[in-house]
């Protein structure tokens, strides 16, 4: 998975990039969702230029003009900072779901939604070649610690998912299916643009691609119907 384009281009939340409008934010939540994106951007500049290793908390903290302690209390982990542009979409193949049209299946919902992100170069997608996009995915990917960071936020994108799809253990088993589909295509992608590919030269083979794996996907889980809440359109 990869960081939404807006936020990849201007750091700001882009509310998660599912169907629908987000729901308002209080005066109170604006301001503290700011913070988290400064802390983290402040912390996502210092590892692009000295890598994530080489550079502290404290540094951090001092970049984005607040203290250690402060800092902890809205990240944890190291880690986090550098993740902070994942979490609007841990829950958004859920939220897809929700949001689908009346008698669509999850599956077409989804397998739309992903070709609507190859449309718009979403980085989600993998298909982005902007140049912020390809230093952060660079920094991520070469980062072990943020690769392994980086699986946790998958783990709970299945359970959202699941739940979406029904909560049963073919919902869960189902879900795992679909978020290692989305994932492979976009890392797919994504090595493809890192080798010097240009997304829209890619973009067909793409799509292509995506339209394969669902497929797959159609195939597999089909069998399991309204039980496995795949396919069902209710």
């Amino acid at each position: 998975m990869v960081m939404s384009a807006e936020k990849a281009r201007s750091g700001v939340a882009d509310g998660g990039a599912a169907d629908g409008p987000p729901a308002p934010m209080s005066l109170r939540e604006r301001k503290k969702q700011l913070t988290y994106q400064a802390v983290s951007d402040a912390a996502i500049t210092l590892f692009l230029e000295r890598g994530f290793d080489k550079v502290s908390v404290a540094e951090i903290a001092a970049a984005a003009d607040i203290s250690k302690p402060t800092l902890f209390r809205y990240f944890p982990a190291k880690e986090d900072l550098a993740l902070l542009r994942f979490a609007d979409h841990e829950d958004e193949a859920a939220r897809v779901v929700a949001a689908r049209a009346e008698g669509e299946s999850p599956l077409d919902a989804l397998r739309r939604h992903f070709q609507d992100g190859l449309e718009r170069r979403d980085p989600i997608t993998g298909l982005c070649d902007a140049p912020e996009v390809l230093a952060y995915h660079a920094l991520l990917y070469g980062t072990p610690a943020l690769v392994a960071r980086l699986f946790a936020y998958l783990s709970r994108s299945e359970d959202a998912l699941a739940r979406a799809l029904g909560g049963r253990a073919t919902d869960r088993l189902a879900a795992g299916q679909i978020v290692a589909v989305q994932r492979v295509l976009a890392s797919e992608n994504w090595r493809r643009v890192s080798e010097g590919g240009r997304a829209d030269e890619l973009y067909a083979e793409a799509v292509e691609a995506a339209e394969r794996g669902f497929a797959q996907l159609r195939s597999g889980l089909e069998g399991s119907g309204p039980a496995g809440g795949v396919d069902a359109e209710g």
